[in-house]
């Protein structure tokens, strides 16, 4: 796939119940293509008291969304854009805007 989302990385959810929001990604799975974005998609999980959850109850968190919702939003001009991948003259490879052509890293 190369380089594509990263975590810490602002997105912009483009589909789905959460269209329109824009979050920081908290992990990224790349064999499974899904990512969990703080503060969207939250649902509720009924857990068993543990030592984890002593209290048990009902937890909300995160759940993952597919890659394929989300758009990375470029820092330099704001916006939602897809992501260029180029090879720098040291060999080293770079993530960059396809809106404003500045490099994402």
């Amino acid at each position: 796939m190369g380089l594509g989302i990263k975590k810490n990385d602002t997105v912009l959810v483009v589909s789905g119940d959460e269209k329109g929001k824009k979050g920081r990604v908290l992990s990224f799975e790349p064999e499974k293509n899904r990512l969990v974005v703080e503060g969207l998609n939250i649902i509720k999980k009924h857990m068993k008291p543990s030592k984890k959850y002593s209290q048990g109850g009902i937890i909300e968190k995160e759940a993952p969304l597919d890659r394929s919702n989300v758009m990375l939003v470029c820092p330099k001009c704001g916006k939602p854009t897809r992501i260029g991948n180029s090879i720098l003259e040291n060999g080293k490879k770079i993530r960059s805007c396809k809106q404003c052509g500045e490099v994402v890293d």
